[in-house]
């Protein structure tokens, strides 16, 4: 818990005098009476560490003894039967470092004493239980008229200042996110070995994601995409049912999720095993604008460097196979290349596939 403890300790140290509130997720319903696997919020579980839905955590820096509070379920022997353990109130200060822990139904009560004496609160807004954080602002408001005293004047996003903290990893976050990385790895090279004509496209997915699973990653970092033939210019299609074809070239984009942090690999191949030409000098475009990208990440460049240098590739490749009528210079001076390739390059990697964090500062590319 030491880790989340330097984290918590580094954002109130952020918001200085103000308080903060960061809701965890709730469960949300598949269809009638079946719950889509809960997956805790990144801002919230990267400052407490806590997986369980339903949980609110308040932070009061200034609190001479709630300065980290969270609201959790409370344990329910009948509910833990049926649908696993609750740390409850208790564990949530044994063993998640909480000065003072109270059940959820608490929150609109308690949450009152919290917001007075500050000017500013922070919140991020269209979040869960925003209704229980507005009745507790107004009744601090209501009392600030009777009593003189002070209450938040100032509604603040937190999320700003918890992904520029999210986006320099420590060596312990870099380490899971490797691994993360290597596992992702693992089961790329299994779905090209596995993949073969008259698969369905599930089957490869259900290879790969299996290595993910016995390799540690006990879910995916975002819906597989594995797309065949048509469904390959899909960008993010991920219905994965379409029976495979000799002559079909694969893009899978798919990556596992480790210790909360996921990574984010795409690679494309031929069913058969054999690129036809065609296939093959598009792949060799793709590729060399790979290496070439990866040959602009050095310290001290702008991100937007890598991002020019693979378009500038491609707008070569395009134009040299006949695939748009201009030069390369005109087909990138009039963004022809955008028909074929139009996103961006890379982004940050983290807790989410697409991390917090700024990607320009003061109207600059982020070195």
């Amino acid at each position: 818990m030491d880790m989340f403890k330097r984290r918590r300790d580094e954002f109130m140290k952020l918001i200085g005098d103000a308080v903060a509130i960061i809701p965890g997720e709730t469960e949300s319903q598949r269809n009638h009476d079946v719950l889509h696997p809960f997956r805790q919020s990144s801002d919230f579980v990267f400052l407490t560490g806590f997986e369980e839905p339903d949980a609110v955590a308040v932070f009061d820096p200034d609190h001479p003894t709630e300065r980290y509070v969270l609201f959790v379920r409370p344990r329910d022997r009948e509910r833990e039967i049926w649908d696993g353990y609750r740390a409850g109130t208790e564990g949530a200060m044994a063993d998640y470092g909480a000065d003072a822990a109270y059940p959820i139904s608490e929150l609109n009560k308690r949450i009152r004493s919290h917001l007075r004496g500050h000017r500013t609160v922070y919140f991020p807004w269209g979040a869960r239980h925003e209704d229980e954080v507005r009745a507790g602002l107004a009744a601090s408001n209501a009392t600030r008229v009777r009593n003189g005293l002070q209450s938040p004047e100032a509604i603040a996003d937190p999320r700003p200042i918890l992904a520029e903290m999210r986006l320099f990893k420590t060596d312990a976050e870099a380490e899971l996110l490797r691994r993360a990385c290597d596992i992702s790895v693992q089961g790329h090279i299994e779905a090209m070995r596995f993949a073969q004509p008259g698969m369905h496209e599930y089957q490869v997915q259900a290879a790969m994601e299996y290595v993910f699973r016995s390799h540690g990653s006990n879910r995916d970092g975002y819906p597989a995409i594995v797309a065949s033939g048509p469904n390959a210019c899909i960008l993010h299609y991920t219905d994965n049912r379409r029976l495979m074809e000799s002559g079909d070239l694969l893009l899978i984009d798919a990556a596992a999720e480790f210790g909360f942090f996921s990574s984010d690999i795409t690679r494309t191949f031929p069913v058969n095993g054999r690129f036809s030409p065609p296939q093959r000098a598009v792949y060799e475009v793709v590729l060399s604008a790979q290496v070439r990208s990866l040959e602009a990440c050095v310290l001290g460049a702008p991100l937007e460097s890598v991002h020019d240098t693979s378009t500038r590739v491609i707008s070569e490749g395009l134009s040299e196979l006949g695939l748009v009528p201009t030069s390369p210079e005109e087909t990138l001076e009039m963004g022809l290349y955008r028909e074929f390739f139009m996103h961006g390059t890379s982004h940050w990697l983290g807790l989410d596939v697409h991390d917090a964090g700024k990607y320009r500062l003061e109207g600059s590319s982020r070195p």
